[in-house]
């Protein structure tokens, strides 16, 4: 078996004379341990550090991706126009994380101040939080309860603010893990930074299943900068690491609010037996009894007095007030889907006509479209009850928790478990403007073949219904199709709150910023940007894998439901894929490079004539294993074809720089989802490769039969 590259493998005089303590080292591969000096020319190892050396940098990448996570959870729970701009964190923390790398061996080391710059960071989103936000024409349509004013400072100083402060943060801390980071070969290197990554979602996760408040991710991040700080904590990581705890411990002391895996939830009392509840600080839901609610909740069972109600399915049953409706008027038996666990504990507690108490009741905690997906049960009445989710499925994509339920297919999913006969499907919810009501009337007109019922009321408040058989309503109000209709939204292109296939403005205008200020951030703070010239190649992957990422995670999502847990599941499964490559490069050295890209073609092209919605026919175990391939192999072969040209970089600080920038751009052009749809995003992803494969084919020669070792090191004194 041949090598390319450089290999760092210690002598066995070198490895004797590792101190006993470095044991620990071991568990992460002989391999990994640093030897004394740098493995690429970097400076020195620290001397002053706690941990052996591949703990250590396993330790930083584990709270580089810790405080990635929880900003992105954490801000867009104080600041709404994160709620639905939440990629705008991410997009800091690739930029900075990608300058802390270029700046790995900068003269001044910025890392110390880390706990400084994000003590300030949330000590500004306290002092500002933007607790409510209404669009106006922009193009984006949320749904709400009417227009209200934000109660912070504008769009346009609160984001270029936030987006700055994360990118300072992240780059301090990414420089911390640059610095340990280009003391290993650099394939040793990225798989402990993989690892820590894995643990570090892992940790989140079960965080989020335990509903834990900010102050206990803040203790974890104070303890694990403490930790990698080592004797090198001085007084200023001291106390910026005990104002970051205090900050998130007063907030949490001062206010009861609720943190499920999706929300900061709010609970006021508004009358006897009455609760308003405000998620993320968005007026979102109202614990009424069932005998006050609007007429137009009732609707569904007016237009349709002989349905017999032996099963209904209501989809966002909440806080649990359309299921003391539906029990209200004669329901034998509801199946209630409601994602939130928290939610449904509240009305399970609040709700005065306790409807979750009673037996006619089956709870499912799951996304509504996977529930369609998953059961055969055949219903008199399907409710898709104001399933507004007001937040992202994930940092990286555009993705609501509802999308994929407003789509063509969903009504579609929804009719086929429809009792053939009376079997009814209603839906309802503030639509703030006629063209969105339109669009879901339209909707339903295309899956069920004729036009609906719609019955409005007040304030924007309206119900769209249709049967299999006309008959069987009694329809006050025929939907007409104006001429002008928006198409109905489909699995490809989910956006039902966007007129049309195109990027508002407020989104470009805001990218084209960030995009500049990256620019004018980048040469000041790390360098020339020749430094990166030899590394193009890696950038354009870094660009493609992050729509790969991006396009995997939406895909499960259809698959198998927009929940935290499978889009934790399915980050942790790429990081998983990546290390699987990493760990096979360092033990295979491809001798034709060019190879794997056309293999990364081929799975491409399968991912391509293969559409996420046509998996949805199969039964849930068949198509969690054609799913997995389908979108598991290309991120396999990428991250082999970065792997093998990794391994050879002779300054993996700023070859890795490069990536993480790219990735930031990457993130960027996942909004070309919005006039292409995701399925596109695949040739996207193509084209990329194909220019990282151009830009880099001087790497790509055959690899040789030897390669030097590394010179015997010098003992320190």
């Amino acid at each position: 078996m041949t090598t390319d590259g450089p290999t760092y493998a210690p002598s066995p005089s070198s490895a004797d004379r590792l101190p006993a303590h470095q044991w620990l080292a071991l568990a992460f591969g002989r391999d990994a341990v640093r030897l004394p000096g740098a493995a690429d020319g970097g400076p020195p190892p620290a001397t002053r550090t706690l941990l052996p050396s591949p703990v250590q940098l396993f330790m930083l990448s584990f709270l580089m991706l810790f405080v990635e996570l929880a900003l992105i959870r954490w801000s867009g729970a104080l600041v709404i126009y994160l709620s639905y701009f939440s990629n705008f964190v991410l997009l800091g923390s690739f930029l900075g994380i990608g300058v802390g790398f270029l700046r790995a061996r900068a003269r001044v080391n910025l890392f110390p101040y880390a706990p400084v710059a994000l003590a300030l960071l949330i000590l500004y989103v306290r002092v500002f939080p933007v607790e409510v936000v209404r669009t106006g024409n922009t193009g984006i349509i949320f749904f709400g309860y009417g227009s209200f004013h934000a109660s912070g400072p504008p769009t346009w100083i609160t984001l270029p603010i936030v987006f700055l402060a994360v990118a300072v943060v992240m780059a301090m801390i990414g420089e911390g893990v640059a610095r340990t980071f280009i003391t290993f070969r650099p394939l040793d290197a990225y798989r402990l930074d993989i690892a820590g990554s894995v643990v570090g979602i892992v940790a989140f996760s079960l965080l989020s299943f335990l509903d834990a408040k900010p102050v206990v991710w803040a203790i974890i991040v104070a303890l694990v900068m403490l930790l990698v700080y080592g004797k090198r904590t001085g007084l200023l990581q001291v106390v910026a690491v005990a104002g970051i705890v205090l900050l998130l411990w007063s907030e949490s002391l001062s206010s009861s609010d609720i943190w499920s895996p999706y929300y900061r939830i709010s609970v006021t009392a508004s009358g006897p037996g009455q609760y308003s509840v405000d998620v993320n600080g968005i007026p979102h839901q109202n614990i009424i009894p069932a005998r006050k609610l609007q007429k137009v909740y009732s609707q569904p069972y007016l237009n349709a007095p002989a349905n017999p109600l032996t099963n209904v399915l209501i989809v966002g049953a909440g806080t649990g007030d359309d299921v003391a409706n539906a029990l209200l008027h004669g329901a034998k038996h509801i199946d209630a889907v409601e994602i939130d666990p928290q939610l449904y504990q509240l009305g399970r507690r609040l709700n005065p006509d306790h409807p979750y108490s009673d037996p006619r009741v089956t709870v499912h905690i799951n996304d509504g479209r996977a529930f369609l997906e998953q059961t055969h049960t055949k219903y008199d009445m399907i409710l898709f009850a104001l399933p507004d989710s007001l937040t992202l499925v994930a940092g990286q994509s555009s993705l609501r928790l509802e999308s994929y339920l407003f789509t063509v297919e969903a009504v579609e999913a929804a009719r086929a478990h429809l009792k053939p006969g009376d079997g009814l499907f209603a839906m309802y919810n503030y639509y703030r403007t006629p063209w969105l009501r339109d669009r879901l009337a339209n909707t339903l007109q295309v899956a069920f073949g004729h036009a609906p019922c719609v019955d409005d009321e007040g304030f924007s408040l309206s119900m769209i219904s249709d049967t299999i058989n006309p008959a069987a309503i009694h329809c006050t109000t025929t939907w007409h199709r104006p001429a002008d209709v928006v198409p109905p939204a489909t699995d490809n292109h989910p956006f039902v709150y966007l007129d049309g296939n195109s990027i508002p403005w407020i989104y470009r205008i805001t990218l084209g910023l960030i995009l500049l200020a990256s620019i004018l951030l980048v040469r000041p703070a790390a360098g020339p940007y020749r430094r990166m010239r030899a590394y193009v190649d890696l950038f354009f992957m870094g660009v493609a894998f992050m729509l790969l990422e991006t396009k995997n995670i939406v895909q499960f999502a259809l698959l198998f439901g927009t929940t935290w847990f499978v889009n934790a599941l399915v980050t942790a499964g790429v990081l998983v894929s990546v290390f699987a490559a990493v760990e096979v490069s360092r033990r295979v050295v491809v001798r034709r490079p060019a190879l794997l890209y056309l293999a990364l073609l081929a799975a491409l092209a399968v991912a391509w004539a293969i559409p996420a919605s046509s998996l949805l026919a199969l039964s849930p175990l068949p198509r969690f294993v054609v799913a997995v391939i389908i979108a598991f192999a290309p991120i396999f072969l990428a991250n082999m074809v970065f792997a093998q040209r990794f391994r050879g970089t002779t300054d993996s600080g700023t070859a890795f720089g490069a990536n993480l920038l790219g990735a930031m751009i990457g993130g960027i052009l996942e909004y070309a989802s919005l006039i292409v749809g995701y399925r596109w995003l695949l040739v996207l992803v193509a084209v990329l490769y194909g220019l990282a494969f151009l830009t880099g084919w001087r790497h790509l020669r055959i690899a040789g039969p030897s390669a030097p070792r590394i010179p015997q090191p010098m003992s320190r004194t």
